[in-house]
């Protein structure tokens, strides 16, 4: 199974949500986890994984990770080219390096240029970016384009950013 994770902070409290499904393409008919978690730490500018991980890791107690094959985080693998951990990177090493990880970002990040590829999608001129651990970054890239939707933003990646902002 394919598991996306995405975090939305509102009055100190998270709501994170994790999209589960089994193919790349699939755009229906996938299972929702979702949590809310109280007193979070507040954002450190280059450090947002200590404010994000916890979320993710609590809802991950809930889901059996034998049968998880890769995780999409919202976000970046890597923070620099010396290979600095972004929350991609910190899950990674949380989940004992046994569950690769592809990190999809919508915003650039400029300190990090050799382990990220840009990808466009659909008419858009602004691309998302791709980074990955534990599984290549080609192949990363690559299982990201196939996703389900015609728009810059896949369909499951799009519907999860809009379930974390419900309330």
């Amino acid at each position: 199974m394919i598991l996306a994770f995405d975090t939305y902070y509102y009055d100190n409290k998270a709501k994170t949500i994790c999209i589960e499904f089994t193919d790349w393409n699939q755009e229906k008919d996938f299972k929702i986890h979702t949590e809310i978690i109280d007193n979070v730490s507040e954002y450190i500018p280059g450090e947002f994984y200590k404010r994000e991980l916890p979320c993710i890791l609590s809802l991950l107690n809930n889901i059996d990770l034998k049968l998880v094959d890769i995780i999409i985080v919202d976000g970046f693998v890597y923070l620099d080219d010396d290979k600095k951990y972004g929350l991609g990177g910190h899950l990674y090493e949380k989940l004992n390096k046994e569950i690769p990880i592809i990190g999809v970002a919508k915003t650039n990040f400029a300190s990090i240029e050799k382990d990220k590829k840009p990808l466009l999608r659909g008419d858009s001129k602004k691309p998302l970016y791709i980074t990955s651990i534990g599984i290549d970054l080609e192949d990363a890239f690559e299982k990201v384009e196939s996703m389900a939707g015609e728009f810059r933003i896949p369909t499951l990646l799009k519907e999860m950013d809009r379930l974390t902002k419900e309330p």
